[in-house]
């Protein structure tokens, strides 16, 4: 594994678990999933499900298929949100979040593509 994946890992798991975190409770959280017209229950999927990406990305260091898996689910998450913005007409500024962490969640995926086939 190399040391720009473990990197890309160790950003993307941390802010993937503080982000997913920050959905259970943080008010901030609670009112932006109100303004693009998200019911609590989605949130707090979200919410999980980038608690559990970010689990997988980090225990991906040591075995490269959970870091596939969690970085697939990271990549399809921030769909959902670089969607949710241009539903909303949000400006590009509010997309560049999103768009970078799924980047950087593409790449790791890519990384870790091969321990699924070899």
């Amino acid at each position: 594994m190399s040391i720009l994946s473990i990197v890309l890992q160790v950003i993307l798991g941390l802010g993937f678990l503080m982000f997913g975190l920050m959905k259970f409770g943080s008010k901030q959280m609670v009112e932006g999933f109100k303004h693009y017209g998200y019911p609590g229950w989605f949130r707090l999927f979200t919410g999980m499900v980038e608690v559990i990406s970010g689990v997988l990305v980090i225990a991906g260091i040591w075995n490269g298929t959970l870091a596939f898996w969690g970085s697939l689910l990271m990549v399809i998450t921030m769909i959902g949100a670089i969607l949710t913005h241009i539903k909303i007409k949000d400006t590009v500024g509010k997309m560049m979040m999103p768009i970078i962490l799924f980047i950087l969640g593409l790449a790791v995926l890519l990384i870790n593509f091969g321990p699924l086939h070899g």
